[in-house]
């Protein structure tokens, strides 16, 4: 597994990165063996240090969490706690999908944009509505079953995700999280 350990403006000494490859490992080992990188982000904001990180599963799943404390340890113990609660969680859904996909999620690229938003309600309205680009860069766009999708949106922490239905090839869906704690599936080309 290719690991990144990294801190901003902050050293990370190789006792920490140490205890980070050994501790990641441990929980891999014990719910997910097939993790392809992981990434840890160190950082420090007053008197408290912050940990963020991402594991990438070969299956196309990712695996995030993110801790903080007033010691560095202590932050990084938190985010892998999360991750670890994770991985519990959803170990059963895990199995069952990998053993219906022998090969890697397959990954589509695609445009994404930052586009400026208003300021305020008592914004002006601008004379012409085409959107201000503030930043342009390029996503990744998974093919999913829908049952992945969720669980990649659930692993993520994320509200919303884009993907392509692998079972029906209907181009682009989205599932997203709704007011009422249920989850929406949105399929347009599913209406006739």
């Amino acid at each position: 597994m290719r690991y990144q350990i990294s801190g901003k403006q902050i050293d990370i000494g190789e006792a920490l990165q140490a205890h980070v490859r050994s501790e990641i490992d441990e929980v891999m080992e014990k719910y997910s063996a097939r993790p392809t990188d992981a990434l840890a982000v160190f950082s420090k904001s007053g008197f408290e240090y912050a940990c963020e990180c991402v594991v990438h599963l070969s299956s196309g799943l990712s695996v995030q969490a993110r801790g903080t404390a007033p010691e560095i340890y202590a932050a990084f113990d938190q985010a892998n706690s999360r991750m670890e609660k994770q991985l519990r969680r959803y170990k059963r859904r895990l199995k069952d999908h990998h053993k219906e996909r022998p090969q890697p999620v397959e990954l589509s690229s695609a445009a994404s944009y930052i586009l400026a938003g208003a300021d305020g309600e008592d914004a002006e309205e601008p004379a012409d509505l085409t959107p201000m680009i503030i930043a342009e860069m390029e996503t990744r766009i998974p093919s999913l079953s829908v049952g992945e999708a969720v669980m990649q949106m659930e692993l993520a922490g994320a509200p919303v995700l884009v993907f392509r239905n692998e079972r029906q090839d209907t181009g682009v869906n989205i599932v997203y999280r709704r007011d009422d704690g249920n989850i929406g599936w949105i399929d347009p080309n599913a209406a006739s």
